[in-house]
């Protein structure tokens, strides 16, 4: 029984380095496309939401028993997942620091007169 459970995680590890990697290639095959990796980065954590949402939560364990043990693998396997999003300031911060110094000493005198 433990043997066919083994053989299923590693059937999905495969599985999933594959989807990973395709999905990488399509972010390579978009570089420098700005809409079209947010598109890429949108339908990821549109993805991520629904199998939380729909599978994932639904297949939570019903006993403390199994609990522990779904927190102790997810503890010993890398943690929660989660998908961050770029901040809005942090952007504005990226954008400022690209400006030229004399671009942004322009727009400050220009605020001041």
């Amino acid at each position: 029984m433990n043997g066919d459970k083994d053989l299923e995680s590693r059937q999905l590890q495969v599985k999933l380095q594959a989807i990973t990697a395709d999905i990488r290639t399509l972010a390579d095959s978009h570089q420098g496309n700005t809409l079209a990796l947010l598109s890429l980065l949108r339908a990821l954590e549109h993805s991520h939401r629904e199998i939380r949402e729909n599978l994932f939560q639904a297949s939570l364990p019903d006993n403390r028993q199994a609990l522990y043990s779904l927190l102790r693998d997810i503890e010993e396997t890398g943690g929660w997942p989660y998908i961050d999003r770029m901040k809005l300031q942090l952007l504005l911060c990226n954008l400022l620091l690209e400006a030229e110094p004399d671009e942004v000493l322009t727009t400050d005198v220009s605020k001041e007169g």
